[in-house]
Parts: C-alpha cells; sequence; structure tokens
C-alpha cells in the first residue's frame, strides 16, 4: 500500500495546462526564438566567466590539500564531452517537454512517470540547481563588477565584496585574511557579498513583472554578451601563445575527467528552458527547438572560447574568480580586459534572470499538487507570475550569496543538476514501457541507445566531483525526505484522490 502510494503517477493529461485551463495558469507568450534567447542566457554566463578557472587550473585548499586536478588547455576536450553528455540528456528533455508543456520541468515528467516520491526527490534537488546554483552566479557577477569597477579606479573594501565562507575557505593570504583584518558585529567579522546581494534583489523585481519583459530583457544582455565574447575571440586569437598549449593534459585522463565535473556547471543552464513550456506558443514544436538549437550554439561557443583562452596565459595561473579577464591581463591586453569584465557582468545578469525564472515555475508544480504549501501557488493577478515563489527565492538567493563560497556551491550544483538529468533519462524509457501508444510530438531517436548512453553519461560526470559534494547531497536529499513526510505525503493532492 506504502509503496504503490509513493510510486503514483500523475496522468499526464492533468499536467497539460492546455487541455484544462486554469485561473492558475501562466501567459503564453513565449516563441522559439525567445527560448533560444533563453538558453544563451541561461548557459553562457558564470561557467565560462568564471567556473572554467577552477576546471583549468584545478583547486586547492589553505593548507595544500588538492581537491580536484585541472584540465589545463585540455578543458577543451572536458567541454566538448560535456556537450555530447547534456546533448543525450537534451534529447529526453525535448521529448518531456514537447509532450508534457507544464511549469514544472524535469519534476513534472517524473511526476507522469516514475511516481510521486521520485517526482519529490527531483523537484527538492532541482532547488540545487537554480536556487543554490544562483548563489555561485550573483557570487561570480560580483566578482567581474569588482573587477570592472578597480579598471576605472574604483576599488571596493574587499570585506564588502566576499562572503565570510569564501574567504574562510580560499588558499589567498589576503582573502583569508579577512577573517582577522574585517570590521567586526558582535564581535564577528564582517565580510559580506553585498553587490551579489542588490544585483539578485533587482533580477527577482524584473521578474515579477511578466514573462515577456523578462525574456526581452535577456535578449538584450544576451546580444551584448555574444558581441563581447565575438571580441575575446578575435582579439586573443592574435594574442594567442603557442607555448601555453604545451602540455596539452597536464593531469592526464583525470584531469579532464574532474575539470569536466566541475565546468559542468557552464552548462546546466539549458534545462532552464523546459520551465517556460507553460507560457510557451506552440510548445510541441517551440520546445525541441529551444533546448536543443540553444545547447548546439553554446557548446560552439564554449569551445572557441577555451581555445583562445588557455593560449593566452599559462594554464596553472588561471585560479582565479575572473579567468576571462586574467587571460586577457596577462597577455597585455588592459582596454579589452575592461571591455570583457563589462560583458561579464552583463552576462552574468541575464544567467541570473533565467536561473531565478526557472525555480518559482518548479516550486509553482510542486504546490499545486500539494507537496507544497498550496496558498504559495498564487499567480500574480495583473503580471501573470509566481510573484510569491519568485520573492521568496529572491530572498533565499540574495541572503546565500552574502556569505556563501563559490566553489563548494558549485560542486552541490553539479552534482543536483547532473542527479535531475539522470532521471529524466531514465524517465523516457519508463514512459515508453508504460505509456507507448502515447503521441510524441519529439521523439528521441534510437532510444533504446541513446537515453542509457545519457544516464550512464550522468553518472561518469557525477564520479569527478569531490567526496565532499556527495555527502552535502546525501544531507540535502535526506532533509528533503524528512519534509516530504512531514507534509507533502499527508498534503499531496493526488495521495487525497487516491484516499
Amino acid at each position: 500500500m506504502l509503496l504503490s502510494r509513493l510510486l503514483a503517477r500523475k496522468p499526464i493529461a492533468a499536467l497539460r495546462d492546455d487541455e484544462d485551463p486554469s485561473p492558475h495558469a501562466l501567459k503564453r507568450s513565449l516563441g522559439a526564438w525567445d527560448l533560444i534567447f533563453l538558453a544563451i542566457g541561461a548557459v553562457i554566463g558564470a561557467g565560462i566567466f568564471s567556473s572554467i578557472g577552477t576546471a583549468i587550473a584545478g583547486e586547492v585548499r589553505p593548507d595544500g590539500e588538492v581537491v580536484r586536478l585541472g584540465a589545463g588547455p585540455a578543458v577543451v576536450v572536458s567541454f566538448i564531452l560535456l556537450g555530447v553528455v547534456c546533448g543525450l540528456a537534451a534529447l529526453c528533455y525535448a521529448e518531456l517537454a514537447a509532450m508534457i508543456p507544464h511549469a514544472g520541468s524535469a519534476y513534472a515528467y517524473a511526476y507522469a512517470t516514475l511516481g510521486e516520491v521520485v517526482a519529490w526527490i527531483i523537484g527538492w534537488d532541482l532547488i540545487l540547481e537554480y536556487a543554490v546554483g544562483n548563489v555561485a552566479v550573483a557570487i561570480a557577477w560580483s566578482g567581474y563588477l569588482d573587477s570592472l569597477l578597480s579598471g576605472v579606479g574604483i576599488h571596493l573594501p574587499a570585506w564588502l565584496v566576499h562572503g565570510y565562507f569564501d574567504a574562510a575557505a580560499s588558499s589567498d593570504p589576503a582573502l583569508h585574511g579577512l577573517l582577522e583584518t574585517a570590521p567586526r558585529l558582535l564581535g564577528l567579522p564582517l565580510i559580506v557579498n553585498l553587490p551579489a546581494f542588490l544585483v539578485v534583489a533587482a533580477v527577482t523585481a524584473v521578474l515579477v513583472l511578466g514573462a515577456k519583459e523578462s525574456a526581452r530583457a535577456n535578449a538584450v544582455m544576451v546580444v551584448l554578451k555574444l558581441v563581447v565574447l565575438g571580441l575575446f575571440v578575435v582579439v586573443g586569437a592574435m594574442h594567442v601563445e603557442p607555448a601555453n598549449y604545451t602540455p596539452f593534459a597536464p593531469n592526464g585522463w583525470t584531469g579532464i575527467h574532474q575539470g569536466a565535473a566541475i565546468v559542468f556547471f557552464a552548462y546546466i543552464g539549458f534545462d532552464a528552458i523546459s520551465t517556460a513550456a507553460e507560457e510557451t506558443r506552440d510548445p510541441q514544436r517551440n520546445m525541441p527547438i529551444g533546448i536543443l538549437g540553444g545547447l548546439a550554439i553554446c557548446t560552439v561557443i564554449y569551445v572557441v572560447v577555451g581555445i583562445v583562452m588557455t593560449g593566452l596565459a599559462p594554464w596553472e595561473t588561471m585560479r582565479v574568480s575572473d579567468p576571462l579577464a586574467h587571460a586577457l591581463t596577462t597577455a597585455g591586453l588592459p582596454v579589452v580586459q575592461w571591455l570583457v569584465s563589462a560583458g561579464a557582468v552583463v552576462s552574468i545578469t541575464a544567467v541570473l534572470l533565467v536561473f531565478q525564472y526557472g525555480q518559482p515555475r518548479i516550486l509553482l508544480g510542486m504546490a499545486r499538487d500539494g507537496l507544497l504549501p498550496s496558498r504559495l501557488a498564487k499567480v500574480h493577478p495583473r503580471f501573470k507570475t509566481p510573484s510569491t515563489l519568485t520573492m521568496l527565492t529572491g530572498a533565499f538567493v540574495g541572503i546565500g550569496a552574502l556569505f556563501a563560497d563559490d566553489d563548494a556551491t558549485y560542486d552541490l550544483t553539479n552534482i543536483g543538476t547532473l542527479f535531475a538529468f539522470l532521471l529524466v533519462c531514465v524517465g523516457v524509457m519508463a514512459l515508453r514501457v508504460i505509456d507507448p501508444a502515447r503521441e510524441r510530438p519529439f521523439r528521441v531517436p534510437f532510444v533504446w541507445v541513446l537515453a542509457p548512453l545519457g544516464a550512464a553519461a550522468c553518472v561518469w560526470t557525477m564520479a569527478g566531483l569531490p567526496p565532499s559534494a556527495w555527502v552535502r547531497f546525501g544531507v540535502w536529499l535526506g532533509i528533503g525526505m524528512l519534509v516530504y513526510f512531514a507534509y507533502g505525503y499527508r498534503r499531496s493532492v493526488l495521495g487525497r484522490r487516491a484516499a
């Protein structure tokens, strides 16, 4: 009885808001190009502008312990491998998004294919991708803003642009020394990332106004970021030093694998497109175009930028929060470095916007199903956005960004996202068995080859993360199960109907 209750599946028809319009439904206003621009907005950002530095140079703790080995110039191979991994998952996302154009993304897909308890796990897990991931994005934004302001002679106090846990975990003596030199409040060092908090607050305000307005703002930022990356590639290619490509893979396959595991953060945004399904016109056609088209464009951009970037500076010097700016400074291009820093601020703002867009829509689906308090499912009567959840998510991310350490946040976000991708691949196979006759506007080709490969590729990438990420992930899932049995299991709409 308990097992059948936990594995109860929500009928796909109940997830099709176009078949049963609800006063809580979101407005359909997005087309295929809106989705592609959202994909580029989400994917080209903190990963290429920040976490790529750790992927290239590795990570070392203040006590000298090596957390992960760097890929060196072979980070390009890491990007190509991840493009394949995400491409396999993207095919599965495209099939389910076209079948189930619902705001809940992978959460909704799991509810229709693998049952309620798995849906809860993946919904809880996706908080790591969107909300916790956006903490890292906000921290990266603050780092580039600090670099940009420094270029014009404005120097913010270090204790106002770093979080407490960032300083505590840093191997940089100057940053770690903030624990002793920063102003104190109630006897504790006052080390807060104020710019990160403020940008999250601004993005949250924009998102409350509406999906179409948010998409327009994102489109402008996407154009600017592509111009900046184009400038970086064109100018940088003329100053590449071939000696920097040797050794190409200084830590061999292990470095490529571990580099891929953290630079995966650069790819996680593509599935944010699936959260826009309920606000997309003709989602059966446009969702696959947005997901697959956006991922293909972003993979090409990553490979080209990675080739140029690792040719500008020695790979072992890339362990910085603003690696593109560092590469240009090393190559003696301060003017271009300032322009790239300005572009990075805009680019990462777009990532913040898309991630903050996605998280409330997943929580909205969970609240509609009773797994979270139903009063959270309110849609703003004028703007037709999940305003309550948008503001709650903004508060969570903003407070986290004040204090967090970005490297630990990258790991936790990556493992959570890869687990979601894994379950989506499994869900496609499950639905092919459970409901083979269901109309599929988009079908994964060679599904019994590509979907298992996608699942295995996700597990392979997860294996490259440090043990600490697995421990934190296990604790997070344990807390989630306690919340589910304390609240969601008893309040579930599907469960009450079955009773």
